[in-house]
C-alpha cells in the first residue's frame, strides 16, 4: 500500500479519519473507487462507509440521471 504525507496547517481542525473519509467519499462520487475500495481507504466496513456517505453529501446511488433513464427505457 502506498503511503502519503499531507501537511495540514494547525488551524485546520481535522483528524486523519476525517481527511481519509472526505477523500474516499470524493473518489467514490467521481467513480474512481468502488464502494469496497473507498471503505478500505478509510479503514472501515462497507456498511459503515455507506452510513457515513451522507455526512459528506454523497449519494450511495452513484448513477447519473441519464443512466437511470436509459436503464428504465431498456427494462
Amino acid at each position: 500500500m502506498k503511503q502519503m504525507v499531507l501537511n495540514v496547517p494547525d488551524f485546520f481542525d481535522l483528524n486523519e479519519k476525517e481527511v481519509s473519509l472526505a477523500l474516499a467519499a470524493k473518489l467514490y462520487e467521481d467513480k474512481r473507487l468502488s464502494l469496497g475500495q473507498a471503505a478500505e481507504l478509510v479503514g472501515i466496513s462497507k456498511r459503515a462507509f455507506v452510513e457515513l456517505l451522507g455526512t459528506q453529501s454523497v449519494s450511495l446511488f452513484n448513477t447519473s440521471n441519464a443512466d437511470l433513464i436509459d436503464d428504465i427505457a431498456n427494462a
